[in-house]
């Protein structure tokens, strides 16, 4: 295949990619959608307490309403990993269409897709362990959504690398802060969904809730799980983000531009990021902050980063070295 050739099959499988996401996320809400007609305890040993308050009528009705959940759910999960497959596709496509051939992560809308690739894979590997159904419609609606930004307002052309990129760095550099990234955001995911819990709790307490209570909120995990997946990934990602932005990052500019730290925008926001996370894991760690404050802190560092990653290019992208990416 010719280079032009690559970097047309890397836009039709990220059109792919993305058409499967819709579906996931569809089969995800249909999931939910249908897990309120389910009682939250009709399941395992309990069901057969339901029979004998609702008579055998009442339990196969359950089982039914649990089993077409269910298979809505793996569907769905199916629909991901299509997805993540074609988006892969997309991702290594697009490297195999420079000529030089490169890694895939010489711009902002190549960042994006290889980003938001990583996002998916880090909640499919945690899938199982922590039982992330619950967090498969969020996961796979932004994956959506920031691909959709990522093609009508990211897209450029392939190019040959800056002189700058050409450098081994980038693949060390690149891969730790894109894992970091991942991470950091399935963490943020989940502070999201604990403030949002505790809250529709303290509302059910006041008796100002009245929504059903076998709806999603309810079937998310209890506040203390949520908390748990939040911290560890967190504590995961904290020091592979170390690496990429304090010591690959600096090595790189090093070798590329003959200093260390220069205080370019994206340098300093990058450090701004690391200092909003190690807050957060020693609060932990030292003053045993969990929960709201935890979340909230852990809210400003995903902003950061995000910011650090967006906003950057937006508002200082004239006077920051990094406005290529």
């Amino acid at each position: 295949m010719t280079h032009s050739q690559f970097e047309l099959l890397s836009n039709q499988a990220i059109a792919v990619c993305g058409t499967f996401y819709f579906l996931a996320l569809l089969a995800h809400l249909a999931e939910w959608a249908l897990g309120r007609t389910v009682p939250l305890d009709a399941v395992g040993a309990t069901a057969s307490s339901q029979a004998v308050a609702g008579g055998t009528d009442t339990l196969v009705a359950v089982e039914e309403s649990t089993e077409r959940m269910e298979r809505w759910g793996r569907i769905g999960v199916i629909l991901t990993v299509v997805a993540a497959g074609m988006q892969f596709v997309a991702v290594a496509s697009r490297g195999l269409a420079a000529d030089p051939i490169r890694v895939p992560w010489g711009n902002m809308y190549e960042f994006t897709m290889t980003g938001t690739l990583v996002v998916t894979l880090v909640y499919l590997g945690l899938y199982r362990k922590y039982k992330l159904s619950w967090l498969s419609p969020v996961v796979t609606g932004f994956v959506l959504i920031t691909l959709m930004a990522d093609v009508l307002l990211l897209y450029t052309p392939v190019v040959p690398l800056r002189d700058a990129l050409q450098s081994p760095w980038l693949i060390i550099h690149v891969v730790a802060a894109i894992t970091a990234t991942g991470a950091f955001t399935i963490g943020g995911m989940a502070s999201i969904l604990y403030l949002v819990k505790e809250r529709w709790l303290e509302r059910q307490a006041a008796g100002k809730e009245t929504s059903a209570r076998a709806g999603y909120l309810a079937r998310l995990p209890g506040l203390v799980e949520l908390d748990r997946l939040a911290y560890r990934t967190h504590a995961f990602a904290f020091p592979v983000w170390t690496f990429a932005a304090l010591i690959a990052g600096p090595i790189w500019a090093q070798s590329a531009w003959g200093r260390y730290w220069g205080w370019d925008p994206k340098e300093v926001w990058a450090f701004i990021t690391w200092v909003v996370y190690a807050a957060y894991l020693h609060a932990r760690a030292t003053a045993g902050w969990k929960g709201r404050a935890a979340a909230i802190i852990a809210l400003i560092g995903l902003a950061t980063l995000w910011f650090n990653f967006i906003g950057i290019n937006f508002f200082f992208g004239s006077g920051s070295m990094h406005s290529y990416a």
